[in-house]
């Protein structure tokens, strides 16, 4: 959630009037923490800038073709779609931002900009990490309220879901654009600038949180699971345990998500609340860039999996696909 962009990652102390220069890595004045700079950047590019683009750049092809499927498919319109398709769109806006991260920072240099980029990168991937809590939700209640879960409540709930996750996130993403920066204060500066030590640390523990509420939910769902599992093994001969194997295919996929989302934010999360402006900025780009690929393994995990979607990619992309094989609506366990 921390994952706001800065472009700069080194500078000297600048001079009444004058733009801020680069300046080499192992400068006395170097700071540390990301920073967006005020003017034109020169050659050679930040490797670490490139990796983040080229991240952005896969995360935005990977999420487009998700977000065109969902969109002009009409049969995927049930609420576990809808969670799915609001966490491309969020990954596709943070691979966008990464990709105009890096147009701005080398070609067009603006604080103004900068800021916009930089709330735009803390909405996005808030709202990504937030759909991620949401579609854990989902999944509770698809096998907590089995009967009742295909009903248009739930389909109402979901949109107020989706509705909370990006207020929220718009919310958090305009905070530096409505003045919560450094740009004034460079003392208050965090290892991401133009963010303040106190935004930083507020996002790293919102993201803290929804981790938590992810890890509770998640054994919520094993704990169901495994009374699934005792009943089905108490009355083998009368049911079939066809719904029991969906059920644990479903929890190993959140287990999968949820090792995938704590390996890739909490490195980043954890240095966001001990991390100090002055540190070398490797510790930020190396600690980031693996934060960005949560977002690009997202629409592998939750997308390109299931089988619907599999099938309307093919429609999509080749417009002859034909197959005789029905396909059924799913629970989200099942996915």
């Amino acid at each position: 959630m921390n994952e706001s962009l800065a472009v700069n990652n080194s500078f000297a102390a600048p001079v009444a009037g004058e733009a801020l220069p680069w300046m080499e890595a192992d400068s006395p004045e170097h700071n540390g923490s990301l920073e967006l700079s005020t003017a034109p950047l020169d050659f050679p590019i930040n490797p670490w800038d490139i990796m983040l683009c080229m991240s952005g750049t896969v995360i935005a092809c990977e999420n487009a073709i998700v977000v065109a499927i969902i969109f002009y498919t009409p049969t995927l319109r049930t609420p576990m779609f809808v969670l799915i398709g609001s966490l491309a769109t969020a990954d596709l806006l943070a691979g966008m931002g990464l990709i105009l991260n890096f147009v701005f920072q080398y070609v067009i240099s603006s604080e103004t900009i900068s800021l916009i980029t930089v709330g735009f990168l803390v909405a996005s991937f808030t709202a990504s990490i937030s759909s991620l809590l949401a579609i854990t939700v989902d999944r509770y209640f698809s096998l907590y309220n089995a009967l009742t879960y295909f009903s248009e409540k739930t389909l109402q709930y979901v949109h107020l879901m989706l509705l909370g996750t990006w207020g929220v996130s718009l919310f958090l993403g305009l905070l530096p654009v409505l003045g919560w920066n450094c740009l004034d204060d460079p003392a208050s500066c965090s290892i991401v600038r133009p963010l303040t030590r106190s935004n930083v640390t507020l996002l790293a523990i919102s993201f803290f949180v929804i981790f938590v509420l992810m890890l509770t939910l998640y054994f919520k769902i094993c704990k169901i699971v495994c009374h699934h599992a005792h009943q089905i093994a108490l009355q083998q001969h009368f049911f079939a345990t066809s719904h029991y194997v969906a059920t644990k295919k479903g929890v190993s996929t959140l287990a999968i998500i949820l090792g995938t989302f704590g390996a890739s934010w909490l490195p980043f999360a954890i240095y966001c609340l001990v991390g100090e402006k002055e540190y070398p900025s490797v510790y930020t780009y190396a600690t980031l860039l693996p934060a960005t690929y949560n977002s690009m393994i997202n629409p592998i995990i939750y997308a390109y999996r299931n089988t619907e979607i599999q099938r309307s990619l093919y429609v999509l992309l080749c417009g002859c696909f034909q197959t005789n094989k029905s396909y059924r609506s799913r629970s989200p366990s099942e996915v």
